[in-house]
């Protein structure tokens, strides 16, 4: 007969079968409990042969890799002359850097050292690409001006170090839960496709600090991720070929490249800590010097300068004449650096309020001078896309609506003037951009496809069509018969075009009609 009851403890009371000793209690028995289950419930449930096998594929040298780094670093470089951070973003979801670096951390967890060499030939032919193309871009482009997104990719701080570790993070867990996409793969381009784009641009106008920042940057974030993926991997069970001594010295080889890395990231962010504390300096002893109904205005301060630069408006109920050289020797000495301090007082009123009005109505000034000066600028690239003077181009503030009238340009027809003005337009999303063209040359090529759609081609001579019927006051004519024709009609009635119908016998095409006499 078998006793199936479960063990007993000293008190005499049975314990439930599976149930932890009193020695097996506490934080020891917990730390096993959540060990079982990690190595159960999580490491268990990975399939890392396939795991492997599809990181593998993703790390192979191919056109489609090779092209797509071109487009992702193409898109990335015009985003950073433009400064525009939507443009940047539309390069991460291109890009395919996630599978190569992915490879270097898994290769370097199993100790596969041939997957290692083909995840590093592949990273180093997409990232050359990439940097050569983009050097190319900005050496050929008219703007080589360092933006604020090309600027911010200069100098690299721990907290960069912690993007690329939370990025790695993400794109690890995502390979191997088998829950990688396209958001992971942005993850890891934003830190990576920018910096590389940006050494691109170094190299093109030969800027050292732009060059070195930026690939302190990218060595920076690839080298975090390739580790972050393959602690990830080690955490998830995936074993490697190397022996015991091997194993003990590439995690302490992982361990001192993390201080390697953060040594200077670590230097770079005091600088910005400090940089950031003077800023601070600066407005507190600008603001302690004065009366306390006194507001600062347009501060600018230049701390890479030599003396520190410092620019301010300071609004007082009363003048100061020392004041200037008061606080230039103050900052001086709380700041351990010589200043130049450029300082203009503007004596208000008395009561509390004054110093306000005076802070707000000199920010409207400032804001339309900006206005206007922006304006100006509209009205001399509008004059120049129409090859007219600026006083020809009419320019609504009120309503942001600037129009102009285009003289012929050789060889262009309407679909040009179109172009040029969207071109504009696309800079200026919250002005109405008209250019009224010429009456010239019409598009041709109306054709349709057996369900009577416009071919792509027909649709942009379309579109071309109605843009210019409606910005020229003249009847248009379609000269021509047969359904296209027909067609051609109702897709510019929809727009609101109304248009003429002449039978004639070939091709059909788009005349400009005479104008209606009273």
């Amino acid at each position: 007969m078998t006793d199936n009851a479960g063990p007993v403890d000293p008190r005499g009371t049975e314990r439930p079968s599976g149930a932890p000793t009193p020695a097996e209690g506490g934080m020891a028995g917990i730390a096993r409990s959540i060990r079982r289950w990690w190595l159960t419930d999580v490491v268990g449930a990975v399939d890392q042969v396939q795991v492997i096998a599809d990181r593998r594929e993703e790390c192979l040298l191919s056109e489609r890799y090779l092209f797509m780094i071109a487009m992702s670093a193409g898109i990335a470089v015009v985003g950073l002359l433009q400064s525009s951070t939507a443009v940047v973003i539309g390069a991460m979801l291109l890009s395919p850097l996630m599978g190569p670096i992915m490879g270097l951390g898994f290769a370097l967890a199993i100790g596969d050292f041939h997957w290692l060499k083909q995840s590093a030939r592949s990273l180093s032919w997409g990232t050359a690409l990439a940097i050569l193309l983009c050097a190319a871009i900005v050496y050929v482009s008219p703007i080589k001006t360092i933006t604020p997104e090309i600027a911010a990719r200069t100098e690299p701080t721990l907290f960069d170090l912690l993007v690329a570790l939370f990025s790695g993070m993400a794109g690890a867990y995502a390979m191997i839960r088998g829950r990688a996409g396209t958001i992971v793969g942005v993850a890891i381009a934003t830190a990576l496709m920018p910096p590389i784009a940006t050494i691109g641009f170094g190299l093109a106008t030969l800027n050292g600090t732009v060059f070195w920042g930026a690939l302190l940057l990218f060595v920076t974030n690839l080298i975090t991720i390739a580790l972050t993926a393959w602690a990830m991997a080690r955490l998830y069970g995936f074993r490697t070929r190397l022996s015991e001594r091997q194993t003990q010295a590439q995690n302490f080889a992982v361990v001192l490249v993390f201080v390697m890395l953060a040594i200077p990231l670590g230097f770079s962010l005091q600088q910005i800590a400090w940089e950031a504390n003077a800023q601070r300096i600066v407005r507190s002893e600008i603001e302690e010097t004065f009366d306390p109904r006194s507001e600062v205005f347009a501060l600018e301060t230049d701390l890479k300068s030599e003396p520190i630069a410092v620019a301010a408006t300071v609004f007082t109920p009363s003048v100061r004449p020392q004041a200037e050289l008061d606080i230039e020797r103050a900052l001086a000495k709380r700041l351990g650096k010589p200043v130049e301090l450029t300082l203009v007082q503007d004596e208000v009123g008395s009561n509390a309020g004054a110093a306000e009005q005076a802070q707000l109505s000199a920010a409207r000034e400032r804001e339309e001078a900006a206005a206007r000066a922006r304006a100006d600028a509209l009205a001399l690239r509008l004059a120049l896309v129409a090859g007219v003077g600026e006083d020809d181009v009419t320019i609504d503030r009120t309503r942001r609506r600037a129009v102009v009238r285009a003289r012929p340009l050789e060889g262009a027809n309407v679909a040009t003037y179109r172009a040029l003005e969207a071109r504009i337009s696309d800079t200026e999303q919250d002005w109405t951009i008209e250019v009224i063209p010429p009456a010239a040359a019409l598009p041709t090529g109306f054709a349709f496809n057996e369900e009577g759609l416009p071919t792509p081609t027909a649709r942009r001579a379309l579109e071309a069509l109605a843009w210019a019927a409606g910005r020229i006051d003249l009847p248009v004519v379609l000269v021509g018969n047969g359904e296209d024709a027909e067609r051609v009609r109702a897709f510019l009635a929809e727009r609101g075009i109304t248009v003429e119908l002449r039978e004639e016998r070939g091709e059909l095409r788009a005349e400009w009609g005479a104008v209606p006499t009273e």
